[in-house]
């Protein structure tokens, strides 16, 4: 009897460390993550430059947040903006998410994002695309198509 009246305690404990680090998880940097390769010539129209980068994308529909981490160099004018927007390759299409881009190498977590938004991002990450904005190339001077 002592030895089952263990065992449960003992389950319980790890049932709740289990519970503890699975909720702690999304507030490591948990959930989905995308990419995106970041070059002038996936612009529509492209600019004359050899600016490019990389894009990683982590997505938490649960909380309503998208973190965007950009490393990117090479720009022909100043970075001012840069934006997630809904569109396939080599159309453009209207922003979702403001990522308040300042510099070529910037990191934000934007929360208050449409859940179903992020779902569709989630699932459907190649009708959505990064690009950044420039002095020299106000409609964008690198974009890139999200990936899994």
């Amino acid at each position: 009897m002592r030895h089952q009246v263990i065992a449960k305690r003992t389950l319980v404990v790890i049932l709740a460390l289990a519970t503890t680090v699975l909720m702690a998880v999304p507030a490591l940097g948990g959930g989905r993550p995308l990419s995106a390769e970041l070059s002038a010539a996936n612009e529509v129209p492209p600019p004359a430059s050899s600016a490019s980068g990389t894009a990683h994308v982590t997505l938490n529909q649960g909380q309503g947040e998208v973190c965007v981490d950009i490393e990117a160099g090479g720009f022909e004018g100043t970075v001012v903006a840069g934006h997630i927007h809904a569109a396939p390759a080599g159309v453009n299409g209207g922003v979702v998410v403001n990522l308040f881009v300042t510099s070529a190498d910037h990191s934000i977590c934007v929360d208050g994002v449409d859940k179903d938004l992020i779902k569709d991002i989630r699932q459907n990450p190649w009708n959505y695309y990064i690009n950044v904005h420039s002095t020299f190339a106000p409609g964008g001077e690198i974009r890139g198509q999200l990936s899994k």
